[in-house]
């Protein structure tokens, strides 16, 4: 049996089980399992150093889930969804959710609503999703996403890469998965010999800590970069856990290192049970500050809002501008040194 799949089968998906392994209270793990399921690999247990660490934080229920408010559908995607399972709300792009398992669940899961879920797809589904792509021509671009589309199998994830790409408009496919954190031992030689026959073929991923970054976790996205896959990186800035310009440094710097370029970084969804979550949005432009200058502009990610109720993805940086009018533009840089620039080039009569 393949290591990822012997990982799987021994996931712990009830507080029985965690409890067997965690010192936790089994009393509330139960409340929250009820509302939010339990679902965590041995993996990416084994990461867990302490009880509230950054890794306990994002995997392991709290009580907190089941008090706090928000909304199911934060980013009304179900609003933008032609057909079932697709989301088409930017004019050339569709977001293509084809699988509703992870390999473990996230506390903060922006579809909590869906994820776990086996009835919130089928066939049928996946069928009609693609045949609204091939309908619309203005479609050039495919976000597959979940759930974790890399747990579906090496035969389901290319018949569906195979589909997309026989679509003559369909130029790129991008995939969204964060079993290169969770689950690395899932990226195998033969998962990436079938990724690499769909180029231009992307892929981001999502780490959230430094502790992520792992002798698995390295080699696992050093093999995709090594079929040639683009890979990006959109972490969720959360209390307790990254919410801190140290620690975000040193995750951007060391993505950079194992081939992982840092493309987003997400201000919280307003999801439903992760309000104890959320950060300030000023705590957010104060780490964005800490890296634009201290570190390579390569590292540094875009910080941005997706606007709830389906406005999209709003960047937002800390203002370098002190005052900008028809003669020139009076700029702050990350030392907190002032500059001056000619806002219009000079006119000259010849």
């Amino acid at each position: 049996m393949d290591e990822w799949k012997r990982l799987i089968k021994e996931t712990i998906t009830n507080p029985e089980e965690l409890a067997k392994v965690l010192e936790v209270d089994i009393e509330e793990i139960r409340r929250v399992h009820q509302k939010f399921p339990l679902r965590v690999n041995p993996y990416y247990l084994s990461l867990i150093q302490e009880k509230g660490d950054p890794i306990w934080k994002q995997v392991i229920p709290d009580v907190h889930e089941i008090v706090s408010d928000g909304f199911e559908d934060p980013l009304a995607e179900e609003e933008d969804s032609p057909v079932p399972n697709l989301v088409h709300r930017y004019p050339d792009r569709v977001l293509f959710y084809i699988s509703y398992m992870c390999s473990t669940y996230c506390r903060f899961c922006t579809r909590k609503r869906k994820v776990g879920d086996p009835t919130s797809i089928g066939e049928d589904v996946v069928k009609m999703a693609l045949e609204y792509i091939r309908q619309h021509t203005e479609v050039r671009d495919i976000i597959v996403s979940g759930g974790d589309p890399l747990m579906l199998t090496d035969g389901k994830i290319e018949s569906i890469l195979r589909e997309l790409r026989a679509i003559e408009h369909v130029e790129i496919i991008r995939i969204g998965s964060r079993v290169p954190v969770t689950l690395p031992q899932r990226i195998t030689p033969d998962l990436c010999d079938i990724l690499k026959r769909y180029h231009p073929l992307y892929l981001n991923t999502h780490f959230n800590h430094p502790r992520e970054i792992t002798p698995e976790s390295k080699k696992a996205c050093e093999m995709l970069a090594d079929a040639g896959i683009p890979l990006g990186n959109q972490t969720v800035l959360l209390k307790g856990v990254n919410d801190d310009a140290v620690v975000m440094k040193e995750l951007v710097q060391k993505l950079l290192a194992i081939r992982v370029r840092p493309y987003y970084i997400y201000q919280a969804d307003l999801v439903i049970g992760t309000e104890h979550f959320r950060t300030s949005v000023q705590k957010g432009l104060e780490i964005i500050g800490a890296l634009r200058g201290h570190t390579s502009g390569l590292a540094v990610p875009h910080y941005v809002i997706d606007a709830p109720g389906g406005g999209g993805k709003i960047a937002i940086i800390p203002n370098p501008i002190i005052s900008f009018d028809d003669n020139e533009i009076v700029l702050k840089n990350y030392e907190g040194n002032v500059y001056r620039y000619p806002s219009c080039p000079a006119e000259h009569t010849l």
